[in-house]
């Protein structure tokens, strides 16, 4: 039987890239906004571009979307993959714009990212190395590799634990975080080519 990959659709802007990514790395996928298929789904992607604000704005005022997904993935064991501010509305709270709740799912927080070199350039904007921390070099889905990368604000993790990789951007910056059935990735899979392909391809054959 096929997998139903449910890529949820909330107004976020790079939905058709990753949806177009997605079945370039072989899969059918469901673009959604409805949270009945989101809770029958195998696996979840939540992409995301702009301001945490906005997003956790616009995943919030889908009635039922915010619990159909913490059921699905945190009771039903779902794979979830989150991209860009998908992965982080994973955080506890987001300062843009203010303060915002995220989903509180992996405990942290997503800053400004404040270089103290002035030379360093915000936001991170182009290719960058992926790398994998020690206890995340067995990891199914996380390669080490070079990623597109287009942030201003990064995940501050309050776990290391929960970080499987980092990338350098005049400081040490979260790429990727992972606990349990759940992946965050802060690059652009759908923009990092063969790396990113075959990124989406391990989480399609992921069975944590």
């Amino acid at each position: 039987m096929t997998e139903v990959i449910a890529l949820i659709d909330y107004g976020a802007g790079n939905l058709h890239s990753v949806h177009n990514a997605l079945k370039a790395a072989g899969s059918d996928v469901t673009v959604t906004s409805d949270p009945y298929v989101v809770r029958a789904a195998d696996r979840i992607v939540l992409p995301g571009v702009g301001s945490f604000k906005a997003c956790a704005e616009g995943l919030n005022a889908i009635s039922g979307m915010v619990e159909a997904m913490t059921e699905r993935v945190h009771v039903g064991g779902a794979p979830f993959l989150g991209i860009c501010v998908g992965m982080q509305l994973l955080a506890d709270r987001g300062l843009e714009h203010g303060v915002t709740p995220g989903l509180g799912w992996i405990p942290g927080e997503v800053r400004l990212i404040e270089p103290s070199d002035p030379a360093i350039k915000v936001p991170h904007m182009g290719w960058n190395d992926v790398a994998l921390l020690p206890h995340a070099r067995d990891h199914a889905v996380i390669d080490e590799g070079e990623a597109y990368f287009l942030h201003s604000y990064h995940f501050a993790a309050t776990d290391p634990h929960d970080v499987a990789a980092m990338t350098d951007h005049g400081e040490g910056l979260v790429a990727a975080v992972a606990r349990d059935n759940i992946i965050g990735v802060q690059f652009h899979p759908e923009k990092s080519q063969s790396y990113g392909l075959a990124t989406l391809r391990r989480f399609l054959e992921w069975f944590p």
